[in-house]
Formats: structure tokens, sequence, C-alpha cells
């Protein structure tokens, strides 16, 4: 047996923790952006992907009106940072609801580094990082969708297999629902199947 869940019956709030327990695991941009005050921000975005490969353009949702969105409209630049497993508490820490003004780098004691080729720094103690320039936004009622495109990544050389990213040595958070973070936890190798080699009378196990 299954429940029903109307998003028009339910309460808007409600309806997100749903959606957020259920779009799991979700990766998580730990957006780096610069105030009109010269203020250094930095703050963890679960709404996050890839939206272009070419021209290269990432994505993430400002759920309300956050500084990093302020920041990146103002400025026109961002940088995203991969959030690692050994840097859990800060990344939830910079969650923090911290007035504006305060930088959430100091407070919670992250070493900045700077961007080659914008002017918001990188977290240095990330093993990535990706240089954006705004492309563009889109808002959903309280939502703001916004695309950034790539001028520049760094990845620590200790974090790669020749010029592979490899996932063991990267260690990702991923956000899912309520307080829960997940991890890379054990990872499954397979290969796409191609039509052309699509066995005769073959199913999945």
């Amino acid at each position: 047996m299954r429940r029903d869940f109307d998003p028009d019956q339910m309460g808007t709030g409600d309806f997100y923790k749903l959606l957020n327990s259920v779009v799991v695991p979700r990766p998580i941009a730990w957006i780096s952006s610069v105030s009109a005050d010269g203020v250094d921000n930095l703050a963890p975005h679960s709404f996050f992907t890839v939206a272009s490969t070419s021209p290269p353009i990432v994505q993430f949702t400002s759920v309300g009106r956050k500084d990093s969105l302020t920041n990146i409209e103002a400025s026109g630049e961002f940088v995203v940072a991969l959030t690692p497993e050994p840097l859990f508490e800060q990344v939830n820490a910079t969650g923090t609801d911290f007035p504006p003004g305060t930088s959430e780098f100091d407070a919670v004691g992250l070493e900045r580094e700077p961007s080659l080729r914008v002017s918001a720094p990188r977290v240095a103690a990330s093993p990535v990082a990706l240089e954006c320039v705004l492309h563009s936004t889109v808002s959903f009622g309280s939502s703001t969708v916004v695309f950034g495109r790539v001028v520049h990544a760094v990845v620590d050389e200790d974090a790669l297999d020749g010029d592979h990213p490899e996932i063991t040595r990267l260690l990702p958070l991923s956000r899912l629902g309520a307080d829960e973070w997940g991890t890379a936890g054990d990872i499954r190798d397979i290969s796409r199947i191609r039509y052309a080699d699509w066995p005769q009378g073959y199913r999945p196990a």
C-alpha cells in the first residue's frame, strides 16, 4: 500500500521536507561569494547539479533570499567547493544563520586561498574548486535557481588518479532528509550496455 501526498493540500514547509527526504542523496555546493562591502560569505546549498557540459554550467538553488544569492547578483561571481568528509562539522557550521556582515570563513575558522579567475576566495582545505561567473537566474516563488559558467577548476593532486578525480580520495558529503547526511559509502562499478551489445534475452538480475 502507498500513501498519497498532494502538494496543493499540504503546507509548503511540509512538502519541502518530503522532497528533501526523497530526492536523495544530494551533492552539496559550498558556495563562496563576496558582498558589496567586501565580506567573504560561505554557505552550503544542497540543491546543486550540472546544468550544461558545453558550455560548462553548474546550478544551485537558493531557497529564500540568502546572502549567497545577494552577493552573486551584485558581483557576478562565485566559487563552488566540494564538501569532503573531514570537513563535515565545518560544512554544517557554515549553514548557521549568522547576521549579515559576518564571514563564515572567520566564524568557522576556515583558511581562504585566492581564486585564479574570480574575486571570491576558495576554501583552501577543500580538494575541488569550481570558479564561476554568473550566467543567469530563474525564480520560482521564494526560490531562485542560479546558473554559473565554470571558468576555471582546480583539483588537489592527491585526489587524482591520472587525470581522473577519484571518489575515494574526494570523500564527498551529501545531504539526505531531516538532519541526515551521507557519505560515499560502498562504491559499485558497472559499465553501461550499448544497444548493439545487448545480449539476447538479457534481464538485469
